[in-house]
């Protein structure tokens, strides 16, 4: 960002340099990265950084200024037949309106337009504008067009508020609307591209069409030309993501759009528009007429509380109270309240970036220099401690590589779509607290607000980039913290857990083979997650069938350890597909891992090879309701059938063949001795009793 030093010294007296001002500017936090010569002028060429929306124009620096050396401000205008016009207008304003059915101005998305005004100015005369104006533009970096067009821009760079001028006769009705754009409507801007606007963008539109996108840019036909005669002066206050989202939409970044995404002052509005209406009336010869000020929900006041001690805390050393209460109020802080151990100070309309003590701080600290905070050699705390849990983490990553996974790793934030998609993991929950998720106040990622409650978001992402990619067989696992918050307690912190995340797709890829061998299903992933288990020495796990929000019914399963419910794991329901646009089965689970590590490990037990060979049958069972085979397997090993020394679950088969809800469910025994060769007969005698076994406790039966 450009600032002309001399227009800053219009508004602030200023007795440095222009060097020295930028040296004593970049200590207290705003970075000039060079000072150029511009004629007779010197531009200070500004790197601010995206937080500091304040100090996007020259009356923002000259408030830096004051707050630096302790001078005092200049600002002279408000011509006072501008400010009669517009408080006669006020006084008038309901009448009119009620004459009018719509009024001279309508909002119908205060959700989006916080606040609107408009000025009439009759009679204008639109030719090229004085030199000394377009000297100034021209230092600054813009390009001068006509008078009423560089004046708009000329007060834009002077006070931060970015404004419009439309030609009222060109305005059907000679009215505004201020409402979201129709589907299918469409705009000719003023750089004469048609643009397509959708639902979820804002427009500034006439009796019948669209006349701006706001925040953004104008349209071609509703604009300033040599033939106009009369002018709608807009000055307004739009929602800052709104216009982030339309112009991201658009591809269409404009001077007005950076200033409102980052934050403008609410009540800098009315300053602003006798400001340009000043200059218009001076130069442009015209005369100040209506003025309509829409304001439907009033700007709160935001008060922060500081205490004298937390600026010691923080920056080591103690500031007087009259030094905090001098400091603030140069920067525009009131003070509104002192109590025991602290100050209460009401932050100013124009500091979006000033919510909690530690930014009052921060403002104490740039002004009275970094080089006051004292260096110091931070303590020592030692080496950190072994940790056994590490070391089964490293076994579980290993475990995974060596099944084919690779690890991804993906970002903590989220979009807020997010939510309502995933069924968080059982430990980030309570029965009695609903589910609650922080949200980021300025998020360093378009978009992202959210920290993420689960895993599976940034999973999935990777998964689609993948296929976008022609990748479609895929094997991913993350182990990454989670965060959720529950409750509004002050001090209270966000839980953060531990989870690990799994999602496999696509074909079965053997060693050696250019095709996958097969489609991989969900006892694919079962398997693999069940391996994990075994890297990570847990005790018996389990799957219970459940419905789970963001899983296919029916295939879905509630994963329990050691008694615990500790995640899920199923193939993606059909919505979230939908979503990602994936076209193919996707099979996820996502575990607690801090649960999983509270486990004492499972020391394996030594078991020698076996000496005699083993018979093996596969048998298929008709299986009827919520019978499974994690529930046949348990009833076997408890019945202890001599010489059964395994049983592995085959397949499961559904067909139009069988009916009902009847399944097809093949396990396979295998029966060995310790002190003999089996016999096929011995074999027979111990599967016959199996069989039976079976029928009489689950009412399955045999088939084949």
């Amino acid at each position: 960002m450009n600032i002309s030093y001399n227009w800053l010294k219009d508004l602030i007296e200023i007795e440095l340099s222009p060097y020295e001002l930028a040296e004593k500017l970049t200590n207290a936090g705003l970075a000039v990265d060079s000072v150029e010569r511009f004629g007779d002028d010197y531009v200070l060429v500004f790197d601010l950084t995206s937080n500091r929306s304040d100090c996007l124009s020259h009356l923002g620096i000259a408030r830096e200024v004051k707050a630096l050396t302790g001078k005092e401000l200049k600002l002279s205008y408000n011509d006072p037949e501008v400010a009669s016009a517009r408080t006669e207008t006020a006084d008038n304003l309901e009448t009119k309106l009620n004459a009018s059915p719509c009024g001279l101005v309508t909002i119908e998305a205060p959700d989006l337009c916080y606040r609107f005004t408009a000025r009439i100015i009759k009679n204008v005369k639109v030719e090229k504008s004085p030199e000394w104006l377009i000297r100034r533009l021209e230092a600054v970096g813009e390009r001068a067009i006509n008078n009423i067009a560089d004046i708009t821009n000329y007060v834009m760079h002077e006070l931060g508020q970015p404004m419009h001028a439309f030609d009222l006769d060109k305005l059907t009705e000679n009215r505004i609307v201020v409402r979201r754009a129709r589907k299918g409507e469409k705009i000719k801007t003023l750089d004469e591209v048609e643009r397509n606007l959708d639902e979820t963008m804002l427009a500034i539109c006439d009796a019948e069409k669209p006349v701006a996108v706001a925040g953004i840019m104008g349209g071609f036909h509703s604009g300033i030309s040599e033939n106009t005669k009369n002018v709608l002066l807009e000055v307004a206050y739009f929602d800052r993501n709104s216009i982030r989202q339309t112009s991201r939409k658009l591809k269409l970044s404009t001077e007005a759009s950076y200033r409102f995404e980052r934050g403008v002052d609410i009540e800098n509005l009315i300053r602003a528009s006798d400001r340009a209406t000043e200059l218009i009336c001076e130069i442009a010869g015209g005369e100040a007429d209506a003025f309509v000020d829409v304001y439907p929900t009033k700007r709160s006041e935001l008060a922060v509380s500081l205490r004298p001690q937390k600026i010691k805390t923080l920056l080591g050393y103690d500031v007087e109270v009259e030094e905090i209460k001098r400091i603030l109020s140069l920067l525009g802080f009131k003070l509104k309240d002192e109590f025991s151990n602290g100050l209460s100070f009401v932050v100013p309309s124009w500091r979006h970036d000033v919510s909690i003590e530690e930014d009052l701080v921060e403002e104490i600290a740039r002004i009275l220099g970094y080089d006051r905070i004292q260096e110091e050699i931070p303590p020592s705390f030692g080496a950190g401690e072994y940790q056994p849990s590490e070391e089964r983490k490293r076994n579980l990553r290993k475990t995974l590589a060596n099944m084919g996974f690779d690890e991804a790793i993906s970002y903590s934030f989220i979009d807020a779509s997010h939510d309502a998609r995933f069924e968080i993991v059982p430990n980030l929950v309570n029965e009695n607290l609903q589910e609650k998720f922080i949200t980021l106040m300025d998020s360093i990622i378009e978009g992202a607000v959210r920290m993420r409650p689960t895993l599976l978001s940034g999973l999935l992402d990777a998964v689609r980039t993948n296929f976008n990619r022609g990748e479609r067989n895929l094997k991913l696992f993350e182990i990454g913290r989670v965060f959720a918050a529950f409750d509004d307690k002050e001090g209270a912190f966000p839980i953060e857990r531990e989870l690990f995340a799994m999602v496999i797709t696509g074909g079965l890829m053997l060693e050696g083979r250019a095709l996958p061998t097969r489609e991989v299903d969900f006892y694919d992933l079962k398997g693999a997650l069940e391996a994990s288990f075994e890297a990570l020495q847990l005790p018996f796990c389990e799957f219970v069938e459940k419905d789970i929000k963001h899983l296919r019914k029916g295939q879905s399963a509630l994963v329990k350890v050691g008694g615990k419910e500790v995640g899920y794991i199923g193939r993606l329901s059909d919505g979230i597909s939908e979503i990602y646009k994936f076209r193919q089965p996707v099979f996820v689970a996502e575990v607690d891992l801090q649960t999983l590590l509270e486990f004492e490990p499972v020391k394996p037990i030594y078991q020698p090879l076996p000496i005699y060979p083993s018979i093996i049958r596969d048998t298929a069972f008709l299986v009827k309701g919520n019978v499974n085979f994690a529930q046949i397997k348990e009833s076997l090993e408890k019945e202890a059938f001599q010489n059964l020394s395994k049983i592995e679950f085959v397949e499961l088969y559904q067909g139009k063949e069988l009916a009902g809800d009847e399944r097809s469910l093949t396990i396979r025994f295998e029966f060995r001795s310790n002190e003999k060769t089996l016999t096929e007969e011995e074999a027979e005698e111990s599967h016959n009793r199996i069989v039976e076994f079976l029928e009489e406790k689950f009412g399955i039966r045999k088939r084949f």
